[in-house]
C-alpha cells in the first residue's frame, strides 16, 4: 500500500499511517471472510475524484437483493473513547487528540454525498451507496454520545460491541460472490465536473447550502458555527482560524458559513483584501439584493465599527492582512489615532474568523500569518481554535503536483523533483508564448475555462485615448496587454476584478493581483526574468520586477523580495484545475524546466462535458 500511495502521492507514508493500516484494514479484511463476503473487493485508500483526500475503504460487490452494483463506504476509526465536544451534535472530543473531530456518521455521510455528486456510474440511482463508520476499539458505553445522532443509510455507527450486527448488516448489502466487476465499473466511472462556486455563490446565500464540505473543512464550518452559539449564550469572543494552501477549500467554507447565517438570519459579514475578489463576489453572490451586496466588505472597512457588532466577521484571503488600516483615502483626524487592523477586525463581531494561506503573501506589508494572529488574540486574553487544511481540491486534487511546485520554488526545504504525471494533471512546457495560446485558446473554444497569467516583469501602461490597451507584454514578437487596471471595462476586455470569470478575459496576461483567488481549468503561465535558473537552481532577481512596491530596499529588503516573487509564482502556478502550460523567457530557465518536466502520464480523469456552464471545475 506505501508503494501504491508513493507513486500517487509521490512521498510515502509515516510510521503511524502504516501501523493504522495494519491495524484497522486486517480487522475489516477479517469480518469480510466472517461474513462470508470474501470475494468482495476492497478499494483501499480511495482517492476521491478531484481531490486529494482518501477513503479508507470502499466495498464494492452486487446487492443480494437486486443484483445491481453495492458500494459501501467504510470509515475505520480506532478511537476507544470519545464524547460530545462542548454538547455539539456534529463534533466531538477525541481521547489524546488535540481539538475537536468531526462526528464520523457526519464524515462517511458527506463522503457518501460527495461520491454521488461526482461519479458518473452513480447517476440516477436511489440510494447508489451507504457508508458506515466503524469504531473497532470501542464499545458502546465509552463513544455512547455518538449514538445521539439519528443515524442515516450514510451514517450508521458500530462498535466492536456491534460486530455481529456489522456482519449482518454487510450480508444484507452485499452478496457473497466476486465484487470486481462492479469495482472496475467505480474505478473507471465518468467525472462529473465540480460546481462552480461563483455560478452557485447567489443560491448558496438566499437558498440552501450546494457544496459538500469534507472532514477538517466540516470542522471549520460546524466550529464557527457552534462558537456563535457559544458567544452568544456565555458572551464570550472566540477566534477560528483556518489555514491551508491553494486549492483547499478555504472560501467554499467562507461563502458556506456566510449562507447558514444569513439564511439564519444572522449579523454576519464577509472581508478581503482583494478589490478583484470583493467585487466579483458582490456581481455574482450579491445579484440582485443590494443586502447581499453589503455584506462583502474589505479589511480596511471596519475601523469605527461597533464592538461586538456582528456575530461572526469572516476574513477571507486573511494573509492580505495589513498592519493598520490607513490608506490614502483616510482622514487626517483618523490617521493619528489608528489601531492594528488585525485588533479592528477581531472587536467588530463575537467569532472572528480568519481563513489564510501563509505562501499567499505576495505584497509587501501583508502580515496576516496563525502565529500573528494567535500571538494577538494572547494579548488580549481570547481563544483561539486553528483548523488546519492538509488536502487538495484543485490542480485535479494531485498531491504530487502541488508538491512539485513547492519544490521548484524553494518553498519546501526540499530540492527539485522531476514531474512524471500521475494521470490527474496535466503539466506541459511551451516552446513559445504562441504555442501556450494556442493551446489554450483550443480548450476556450470547447467550452473550458483557460487563462494565461504572467510574473510582474513588465510595465503596465494606461489605456491609450482611443481606449485601446497598450500590449505591454512583450515576449520577443508576442505581445498582449495586461488586465485592465479599473474597474471600467476597456472596450471588449472587462474591468479587472472580473478578468478571471468573463470570457473576454481570454487575450489579456493577467497579473499576481487579478490572478489572486481565482482559479480556471486550464492555465498558462509565464515565467519573467525576475525568476530564472542559475548553476542549477532558481533565484530572483528583483531588479527585473515592475512592481512599484519593490523599488524602495528600505522598505523591502532583498530576503523579503526573494519570497514575495516566489510565493508569486507559487500562486499563478496552482490556479489550474486540469492544467497547466508552463513558459519561461529565460532560455537557461527553459532548458532547465525541460529536465524537471518529462510527463510519462497526462491527464487521465475522465471528465463529463460541460454543458451550458452549469458544472466547471472551478472551486476557490
Amino acid at each position: 500500500m506505501n508503494e501504491q500511495v508513493t507513486m500517487a502521492r509521490g512521498h510515502g507514508v509515516g510510521l503511524a499511517e502504516k501501523r493504522s493500516w495494519s491495524r484497522s484494514l486486517s480487522v475489516l479484511a477479517q469480518d469480510l471472510v466472517d461474513a462470508g463476503l470474501g470475494q468482495v473487493e476492497v478499494l483501499a485508500e480511495y482517492q476521491l475524484p478531484l481531490t486529494s483526500k482518501r477513503v479508507d475503504a470502499i466495498l464494492a460487490g452486487v446487492d443480494p437483493r437486486t443484483g445491481a452494483d453495492s458500494y459501501v463506504v467504510v470509515e475505520l476509526k480506532q478511537w476507544s473513547y470519545a464524547t460530545a465536544y462542548e454538547d455539539s451534535s456534529t463534533l466531538v472530543a477525541v481521547e489524546h487528540v488535540r481539538g475537536p473531530r468531526l462526528h464520523p456518521g457526519e464524515q462517511v455521510a458527506d463522503y457518501c454525498e460527495y461520491l454521488t455528486d461526482f461519479l458518473g456510474v452513480l447517476h440516477d440511482r436511489r440510494n447508489p451507496v451507504h457508508g458506515l463508520a466503524y469504531l473497532h476499539n470501542a464499545v458502546d458505553r465509552d463513544v455512547s454520545d455518538l449514538f445521539q445522532r439519528p443515524p442515516s443509510e450514510q451514517s450508521l455507527i458500530f462498535t466492536k460491541q456491534r460486530r455481529g450486527q456489522l456482519l449482518d448488516y454487510l450480508r444484507a448489502r452485499l452478496a457473497p460472490e466476486p465484487g470486481a466487476p462492479a469495482a472496475d465499473r467505480f474505478l473507471s466511472s465518468s467525472v462529473r465536473p465540480s460546481k462552480h462556486l461563483l455560478t452557485h455563490a447567489a443560491a448558496e446565500l438566499k437558498e440552501r447550502s450546494n457544496f459538500t464540505l469534507l472532514d477538517e473543512q466540516r470542522v471549520a464550518y460546524e466550529l464557527v458555527l457552534h462558537s456563535v452559539e457559544r458567544a452568544r449564550s456565555a458572551d464570550h469572543k472566540r477566534i477560528v482560524v483556518v489555514a491551508g494552501g491553494p486549492g483547499s477549500g478555504k472560501s467554499v467554507i467562507a461563502l458556506s458559513v456566510l449562507g447558514e447565517l444569513a439564511r439564519q438570519q444572522r449579523p454576519v459579514m464577509h472581508a478581503t483584501g482583494s478589490r478583484s475578489f470583493t467585487q466579483t463576489l458582490r456581481r455574482y453572490a450579491g445579484r440582485g439584493s443590494t443586502r447581499l451586496q453589503a455584506m462583502f466588505k474589505y479589511f480596511n472597512s471596519f475601523m469605527d465599527a461597533d464592538r461586538n457588532g456582528f456575530d461572526v466577521l469572516i476574513c477571507d484571503e486573511a494573509h492580505r492582512i495589513r498592519e493598520t488600516s490607513v490608506n490614502r483615502y483616510t482622514p487626517k483626524t483618523k490617521r493619528d489615532s489608528a489601531r492594528p487592523q488585525l485588533d479592528e477586525l477581531i472587536a467588530a463581531a463575537r467569532v472572528p474568523v480568519f481563513l489564510l494561506d501563509e505562501h499567499q503573501v505576495v505584497k509587501p506589508g501583508e502580515l496576516g500569518s496563525v502565529d500573528v494572529i494567535s500571538s494577538h488574540a494572547e494579548k488580549l486574553g481570547l481563544s483561539v481554535e486553528v483548523v488546519s487544511l492538509h488536502d487538495q481540491y484543485r490542480c485535479g486534487g494531485s498531491e504530487m503536483y502541488e508538491r512539485w511546485v513547492l519544490e521548484l520554488l524553494g518553498l519546501s526545504g526540499e530540492g527539485s523533483s522531476t514531474w512524471e504525471g500521475d494521470g490527474r494533471f496535466d503539466l506541459r512546457l511551451a516552446e513559445s508564448p504562441e504555442q501556450a495560446e494556442s493551446f489554450l485558446a483550443q480548450k476556450q473554444a470547447r467550452g473550458e475555462t483557460a487563462r494565461i497569467s504572467a510574473g510582474y516583469c513588465w510595465p503596465w501602461s494606461d489605456p491609450r485615448p482611443d481606449d485601446s490597451l497598450v500590449p505591454d507584454v512583450q515576449v520577443g514578437a508576442w505581445s498582449r496587454p495586461w488586465n485592465v487596471k479599473s474597474e471600467r471595462s476597456v472596450g471588449e476586455a472587462p474591468g479587472s476584478a472580473l478578468w478571471a470569470t468573463d470570457p473576454n478575459g481570454f487575450g489579456q496576461v493577467g497579473c499576481i493581483y487579478t490572478a489572486q483567488g481565482f482559479e480556471y481549468e486550464w492555465s498558462g503561465v509565464i515565467i519573467g526574468p525576475d525568476l530564472v535558473a542559475r548553476n542549477g537552481r532558481l533565484v530572483t532577481q528583483r531588479g527585473e520586477s515592475k512592481d512599484p512596491s519593490f523599488k524602495s530596499r528600505k522598505s523591502v529588503t532583498d530576503e523579503e523580495a526573494d519570497r514575495l516573487i516566489r510565493n508569486t509564482y507559487k500562486v499563478l502556478l496552482t490556479r489550474g484545475m486540469r492544467g497547466t502550460m508552463l513558459y519561461s523567457t529565460d532560455p537557461e530557465t527553459r532548458d532547465y524546466l525541460a529536465k524537471l518536466v518529462q510527463p510519462r502520464r497526462t491527464l487521465e480523469t475522465l471528465y463529463e462535458p460541460i454543458t451550458d456552464g452549469v458544472y466547471r471545475v472551478q472551486k476557490l
